[in-house]
């Protein structure tokens, strides 16, 4: 049981959910990707209930709330804050809560990510992890201030969590089915990378909905085309003697071509959560000049 405590602990601040529930874009490259929606400004929460449980874990029950905002530009970059609190209960009495909170900063071009990141369980102290990661020609420079002080390198390739997003999107306009990235999030201790793979579903029309929410009943959001999409994470570190990796956790969800997503799964191998959006409020962007 401790082990999927931790795993909640951790994992679900990862940066990569806050870029999914509020999905933001990459100015530049962005631009053409969006340009028949562009990416939305806004605050969305989400109610979160337990799904199901595997592997006789021992939880009888779950809930919690994720509330994200997203505001920027192609201009300035983007911020996302993101904070989810969630308790859960063996049925015997005993509850965790935790309590994970994360702010992030990336420039429009893709180069620069800052973040930082507390989680906090129950009424033990916080942990933090705060840092910036620089691209620069065929790598990338990681300076964390938290919970170490300390600098390492990433292959260039990787990808950060906006940045993921984008090219999920512009994938599932492209018609294709997979999609793999290797994405840096600052999360865990701030050195984990993982392997990503992503499944895209056919796309839905704005005018089908089923358990409609508030996303689905705005206006701004009727016409708007969106897709099923499935992102499991896998630790890149990680060895394994069979040849096949069960992914860290996973992220089902229905993914709107402004950024917008809807009816959320987190995967944690032995139970999974629910996310219902419960508000959804558009905001206004500040234009660029």
């Amino acid at each position: 049981m401790r082990r999927s405590y931790q795993r909640l602990r951790l994992k679900s601040v990862v940066p990569a959910l806050a870029a999914i529930v509020g999905a933001l874009a990459l100015g530049g490259g962005a631009a053409h990707a969006a340009a028949n929606a562009p990416f939305m400004a806004h605050q969305a929460v989400y109610d979160l209930s337990l799904l199901k449980t595997r592997g006789g874990a021992s939880i009888d029950n779950a809930r919690g709330r994720i509330v994200y905002d997203f505001s920027g530009s192609a201009c300035e970059g983007y911020n996302s804050e993101f904070r989810q609190v969630s308790e859960l209960d063996n049925g015997e009495g005993k509850k965790t809560i935790s309590d994970l909170s994360s702010t992030s900063w990336e420039s429009a071009d893709g180069k620069t990510y800052r973040f930082k990141i507390d989680t906090r369980m129950n009424d033990n102290d916080s942990t933090n992890v705060d840092g910036v990661a620089e691209r620069s020609g065929d790598h990338i420079t990681v300076k964390l201030k938290q919970p170490v002080t300390k600098t390492f390198t990433l292959d260039g390739n990787t990808v950060f969590p906006t940045e993921q997003i984008r090219r999920i999107i512009a994938a599932a306009r492209d018609g294709k089915s997979l999609l793999e990235l290797t994405v840096y999030d600052g999360s865990d201790t701030g050195e984990k990378l993982y392997s990503t793979l992503t499944v895209i579903g056919k796309p839905i029309a704005g005018d089908q909905a089923t358990n409609p929410d508030p996303t689905t009943k705005n206006d701004k959001m009727k016409t708007l085309t969106r897709w099923p999409v499935t992102v499991s994470y896998y630790d890149r570190d990680a060895k394994t003697n069979s040849g096949e990796q069960t992914p860290v956790y996973a992220m089902s969800f229905e993914l709107y071509e402004n950024g917008v997503s809807r009816k959320l799964v987190l995967d944690y191998n032995d139970f999974v959560i629910a996310g219902a959006v419960d508000k959804f409020e558009p905001k206004d962007s500040k234009p660029c000049k």
